[in-house]
Order: structure tokens, then sequence, then C-alpha cells
């Protein structure tokens, strides 16, 4: 299930897999490299992801599991409350993010997709995979999205 309330807070749930450190630059640097493949092995085999975003007030990071679809050499996430959602809007401020499935990390850099028709796609492919109904339960604003770079 997607991030509640309690859960985008981190509330109850420890961060996934090993920890990463943010550089100077703004960007994940992971404590234990992992190939490519080894995350998206991990990936395909999950049926959600950890996210780790940075703050933007707090400059500190965030961690919830979140939903993901993935496309070829992408994986998309759709914010629960779209545009409104903390999370997404971290992420507009500071690209720099950290998915973990299983023990694999990835730290990529996140770019918003806002374009109605795009996110209708990216949302048809959540229905696909999570179900109509748990999508229109979960997502009552589907105006955003997030595609982050498998490699």
């Amino acid at each position: 299930m997607p991030a509640t309330a309690a859960t985008a807070a981190g509330a109850g749930r420890p961060p996934g897999g090993a920890a990463a450190t943010m550089e100077a630059s703004g960007t994940w640097e992971a404590d234990q490299p992992m190939a490519h493949d080894e995350f998206t092995r991990a990936v395909d085999a999950s049926r959600e992801v950890e996210l780790t975003v940075t703050g933007r007030r707090s400059g500190r990071p965030i961690s919830l599991p979140v939903w993901f679809v993935r496309d070829s050499d992408y994986l998309y996430l759709v914010p629960v409350s779209g545009s409104d959602s903390s999370w997404y809007r971290n992420v507009l401020r500071t690209p720099a993010l950290q998915l973990t499935a299983g023990d694999a990390q990835l730290a990529a850099s996140a770019a918003p997709v806002t374009d109605p028709a795009r996110v209708g796609e990216i949302v048809d492919m959540f229905r696909a995979k999570y179900g109509t109904e748990d999508v229109a339960a979960y997502y009552p604003k589907q105006n955003a999205a997030v595609q982050v770079p498998l490699g």
C-alpha cells in the first residue's frame, strides 16, 4: 500500500537496506556500491520500494515506502496526493534521491512528470499493476508523477 500520513513521516518503518549519505553537492552516495542489474532484479521482485528524499526545509533524509511501476529503463512513482505530496515537493527542490528494494539500492536524479497525457499513461500502468480500485482509493489526485532512470 502506498504511504499513508503515518508512514509518510517514517513512523514505524525503519529505512530499508544499507545506509547512504548525502554529499555536499546534493547527490546520494551509497555506502555499499550496487550494480544496476542487481537493483533491477530486486525491484522486479518487489511490490514497493523505499524512497529516500531530502527534506526541503530540514535538509534531512526522509524515507517512506512507495508503489512504483517499471517501464524499460525507468521507474515511475506517483505521489499519493499528487503535486501536493510532501515527498514530491521535496524532489522538486532536490531531485537527488535514493531507492531501496530489498538489499539493493539505487541513487538517482528524478525528473517530475506533469504533462497530463503522460501522467495518465503512468497511472494506467499503476492500475494494471495494483488494480483499478486500489489506485482510485489511494491516488485521489493524479496530476503528477516522477521518472527515475535505472542506469
